[in-house]
């Protein structure tokens, strides 16, 4: 049966009808904000105590928009006869947000999690030069990482939580045994300051007894 002359342009306007009487979800940008997913790649935030100035991240970028410059120092021995160990120092780091791509390999293989994704996206410019941002502004980006999502409850600890929890169970009964340590030596240290006195004492009344039975 051929088809009736005119339908694709029926079917076609009661698309439009029906689309017309629904009720509009335009979200009018920048009055109402986007519910953005968790995991948004928005801008990259730095953790800069985490940061080691391996490289890594620089060097496998494919847009080599990551900046990295840095010395080194030196600090003397922990122990006599040690020897003395040289650390890298972080002097700049920055990224250039005008050549970044946002593919996120810079975040996957930092190995001491100094880079991480921020859902903000609202940093545009008028100058291409200010979408360089420093480690000042980096470090800024991080109060918007928000938190990782919870673990499943019968998910094993990380490693990284049970090696802290490890570490501040020990050096909090390291200060413990030292605190008792300390309250004992102040115990022992006043015991021996009044049995002192209590000498002192006896020696005075036997002196003062022979100087009183003397004729």
């Amino acid at each position: 049966m051929p088809p009736i002359p005119g339908s694709g342009l029926a079917k076609g306007l009661a698309v439009t009808l029906r689309t017309m009487t629904r009720k509009t979800v335009t979200a009018q940008y920048p009055d109402t904000q986007p519910e953005l997913p968790p995991r948004s790649r928005g801008v990259i935030g730095l953790f800069e105590e985490n940061c080691t100035v391996c490289m890594l991240c620089a060097r496998e970028c494919p847009d080599w928009c990551i900046y990295i410059d840095s010395h080194k120092e030196t600090s003397p021995p922990a122990a006599p006869g040690g020897r003395e160990r040289s650390r890298n120092v972080l002097d700049r780091f920055a990224i250039d947000f005008s050549l970044c791509m946002y593919c996120g390999i810079c975040i996957e293989v930092c190995p001491f999690d100094a880079l991480f994704w921020s859902p903000e996206f609202e940093y545009a410019e008028t100058d291409i030069h200010e979408l360089t941002h420093e480690r000042d502004k980096l470090r800024e980006w991080m109060w918007t990482v928000p938190e990782p999502p919870a673990l499943d409850p019968g998910a094993e600890e990380p490693k990284e939580i049970a090696a802290a929890r490890k570490s501040a169970d020990k050096l909090a009964a390291q200060r413990a045994q030292e605190q008792h340590a300390q309250e004992q030596h102040a115990q022992e240290q006043h015991a021996q300051e009044q049995h002192a006195q209590e000498q002192h004492a006896q020696e005075q009344r036997v002196q003062e007894d022979e100087e009183g039975g003397t004729p």
